[in-house]
């Protein structure tokens, strides 16, 4: 009895004391929030250097988003991939930068984000400056890191590393044998049988439209790496793919076979960097050199909508404290309205990085493009590293659709269902009764009762006249007959480079290509300076901050004043932690995994 009491209040104490902990880290958190978010205002990065050169650095084995996150934490995270490309094309024209030093990624990335990466550092030295990779290991097997980073003038490798990149592989879970299992049952309808996200709770294998989809993506983005590695490194693309297919190699034989230039440490690479770019020349990090940049610039103005994640009624706003990035339909209509509205704008960019979500959702920034093609304003889509599903139907009614050739797109389809979890229920003795009043379709969305025949047909119906509206608007959209959309589409996810031989897709490029299309479509001089503008305006850290708890300016200015003097070393530790862990109706949604 004494042992049990012992245990009771000692737990007791232990919440208590966890509690206080908890709110302590918090407090910490919103006085490093409040620090780095006005940091700003105490100390302007400069990265001019009179008597010598700058060297710009980027860390490819940071994760990265595609678009800046618009969460209050963002101050914590690496400059999204739409930022990187934007800053390498204004350091083209500063005379002061004269390189770029990269730190490659290990394990591979995005296939998308390595190839818009690579075609970002291939204008950057068009330009008269020079770029050095350094890689402590390709231990992974993805060749996507080794993709972003092989046009390299340099690319410097770890002589203790290895060179184990090889191909692409990927993984799909099926859960149809756990569910068995416990007496679940799955009961999905999707069309058609390429739309094969539902296989993951139905099926315990690879059906076989399922495995040649998977299969015909992957292959289709791997000769797109072989092929510009290839021109990269200046050899033949089967020279390439053999030396993939005999991988790995140790750093020496990697660098004999031409895929590697000089061994040697990191600290040996960034001398040799700062002796290329001439004396008194120094670092200055990628990051460090974008907030010296004007966001605004005299010319006409292009706007730029951004969107990433699932597709989500409403605004799509996070939590407070961070969550998946998603694109509310709410959120993006508005910004295309606002954009349409501005006088000032010629043409819209929407970069979409999203793998579809809500029907509905998708629909409602549809109509919005549709609007603003009505009302005069040009709309070109940027796709990024994946653009499926309901992302390629807001993008069907552009004028123009730019995607790279590793870009995963297409799965015109749409599926739903649900999971009847009855008879899980009954093997631990939990019941749960269900009550309606109204019609028999009341009880559709029950996870304790199976579909009547009545209600999946109803559903599927329903389902039936979303198919028909998605294929539709493909085909008014792309101006393809509707018996092509219906052959191309069943759910199928293709490349960009795929998509484009289908007529999904206009042209290969990434931001820079879709910018260069809005010039030509709003009749914009080449060389005619031009004001990018993001629709909404990105929130500054402060304004973040104000937003997230409701704080006037002068309250949070004061505030973080006050705490510019408490540089504890807690506060350090809870930023360094947030870093670190940053690395029901009808759906429109592909569930295609990225290979890696």
């Amino acid at each position: 009895m004494k042992q049990f009491w012992v245990t009771f209040f000692g737990s007791i104490v232990g919440v208590v004391v966890g509690s206080i902990l908890a709110f302590i880290l918090a407090i910490f958190i919103i006085v490093g929030m409040i620090s780095a978010a006005t940091s700003s205002l105490n100390q302007a990065p400069t990265v001019a250097h009179a008597d010598g050169g700058t060297v710009l650095t980027l860390d490819l084995r940071e994760g990265r988003l595609d678009q800046p996150s618009n969460s209050p934490f963002a101050f914590a995270e690496a400059t999204s991939m739409v930022d990187v490309v934007r800053t390498l094309e204004a350091a083209e024209r500063d005379d002061n930068i004269r390189g770029l030093f990269l730190r490659a990624n290990e394990f591979g990335m995005a296939p998308a984000a390595a190839e818009e990466l690579r075609a970002a550092i291939s204008s950057f030295q068009d330009s008269g400056k020079f770029v050095i990779a350094h890689a402590q290991g390709f231990e992974g097997t993805s060749v996507t890191g080794y993709f972003a980073v092989a046009g390299a003038d340099e690319i410097w490798l770890q002589d203790t590393a290895a060179f184990a990149a090889s191909g692409l592989a990927s993984e799909v879970m099926f859960l149809g044998g756990l569910f068995e299992r416990f007496n679940a049952q799955p009961e999905f309808e999707q069309f058609y049988e390429y739309k094969n996200a539902a296989n993951t709770y139905t099926e315990t294998t690879l059906t076989e439209p399922h495995r040649e989809a998977t299969l015909s993506y992957m292959t289709s983005i791997y000769e797109t790496a072989v092929d510009e590695i290839a021109t990269d490194r200046e050899l033949g693309s089967d020279a390439v793919n053999a030396l993939f297919e005999n991988a790995p190699y140790s750093a020496e034989a990697a660098q004999e076979a031409g895929l590697v230039d000089t061994l040697g440490h990191v600290v040996n690479a960034r001398e040799a960097a700062l002796d290329r770019a001439g004396e008194n020349s120094d670092f200055v990090d990628l990051a460090e050199y974008a907030l010296t940049l004007g966001s605004w610039s005299p010319g006409p103005t292009i706007a730029l909508i951004e969107g990433q994640g699932a597709i989500v009624t409403g605004s799509g706003e996070a939590g407070a404290f961070g969550g998946s990035e998603m694109i509310g339909g709410d959120a993006m209509a508005d910004a295309i309205e606002a954009a349409t509205e501005d006088d000032k704008v010629r043409a819209i960019i929407i970069r979409v990085d999203s793998p579809g979500g809500s029907a509905i959702a998708s629909d409602q920034v549809w109509n919005s493009i549709i609007r603003a093609r009505e009302a005069g304003k040009p709309v070109i889509v940027s796709m990024a590293t994946v653009a499926a599903s309901g992302g390629y139907y807001i993008a069907a009614p552009a004028d123009y659709v730019v995607a790279h050739a590793t870009t995963i797109t297409g799965s015109i389809g749409v599926l739903g269902g649900k999971i009847v979890l009855d008879g899980t229920f009954d093997m631990v003795g939990l019941n749960v009764e269900t009550l309606s009043v109204g019609g028999e379709f009341a009880t559709a969305f029950s996870s304790q009762e199976a579909w009547t025949e009545t209600q999946r047909e109803a559903y599927r119906t329903q389902m039936e006249h979303i198919y028909e509206d998605f294929t539709g608007r493909v085909a008014d959209g792309r101006d393809l007959p509707l018996e092509r959309v219906l052959e191309i589409a069943r759910g199928r996810v293709w490349t960009g480079a795929q998509a484009q031989e289908i007529g999904l897709v206009d042209e290969i490029g990434g931001l820079r290509t879709a910018i260069a299309a809005a010039r030509e479509i709003a009749g914009i001089a080449e060389d005619e300076r031009i004001n990018l503008k993001r629709f909404p305006e990105q929130l500054t850290g402060l304004e973040a901050f104000y937003a997230l708890f409701g704080l006037s300016a002068e309250t949070a200015e004061s505030a973080a004043r006050l705490n510019a003097l408490m540089e504890l070393p807690e506060v350090q530790a809870a930023l360094q932690a947030r870093q670190d862990m940053s690395q029901q109706g009808v759906q429109m949604r592909a569930t295609a995994p990225v290979p890696h």
